[in-house]
Order: structure tokens, then C-alpha cells, then sequence
């Protein structure tokens, strides 16, 4: 699978992904600061499911229509940054068919994954 992490994305994160062979790319090495159109852009081209902590995502995809491959909404406040990064592997190895094309929000007890319309 592939994933692109934005830049609010806890670096614990990426880090656990990357070590149980995700295929990751993280916008705070390469393009930090870019707009969020931008972001959702490259993962689109990339085809990569984006992680992020941003629900600015959830207009462009909802109310814009934006292309993507999939986000992922991470929702874990009160969190430490390893047990994030042990919730989101878990919730990726778990719903991983699920995921893709979607919109997912992981919050500390509860995975909510959301189809495309036109996949209704």
C-alpha cells in the first residue's frame, strides 16, 4: 500500500510505517508548507492514500470532489505519538481494502470509512 503523510502527521507515524514495509512519503521532507490542493494532487498522481490530521481534506474531497485515492482523518487526541502510530498501523492492516478510494477517520475507538458515491 502506498501512503503519503502530511506534514502534521507525527513523525512516530511514519517512521512504524515505514518499518512494516508501507510504502511511505512524507511532506514535511520534500514539500513542507505546500497548499493543501497541492498535497491532495500528489497523492492523486502518486496514487497514494493520504494521512493526515487536516480536516480541511474532507471539503476538497466532499464539497470540491477533489481526486484522491483515499484519506485517511486521523482523529487521536490525548494520544501518545507511538500509540497513534500503533492505531493507525492496526487500523490500515485491518480495513485495508476498505480504505482505498475512501474517506477514513480513525479516532481513539472508532474507524469510520466513507465510499465514494459514484462506489454506492
Amino acid at each position: 500500500m502506498k501512503l503519503l503523510a502530511d506534514e502534521g502527521v507525527d513523525s512516530p507515524i511514519v517512521l512504524l510505517l515505514s518499518n512494516k514495509g508501507y510504502d511511505i512519503r512524507y511532506i514535511a521532507e520534500f514539500a513542507k508548507g505546500f497548499p493543501d490542493e497541492k498535497v491532495l494532487g500528489i497523492a492523486a498522481a502518486e496514487k497514494r492514500i493520504l494521512l493526515t490530521t487536516d480536516k480541511d481534506f474532507g471539503e476538497l474531497v466532499f464539497r470540491l470532489q477533489q481526486t484522491h485515492s483515499g484519506v485517511i482523518l486521523l482523529r487521536l487526541a490525548g494520544i501518545n505519538s507511538i500509540e497513534k502510530a500503533l492505531i493507525v498501523e492496526n487500523a490500515i492492516k485491518m480495513h485495508q481494502l476498505e480504505i482505498m478510494d475512501s474517506f477514513t477517520v480513525i479516532q481513539n475507538s472508532m474507524i469510520r470509512i466513507r465510499k465514494r458515491l459514484s462506489d454506492l
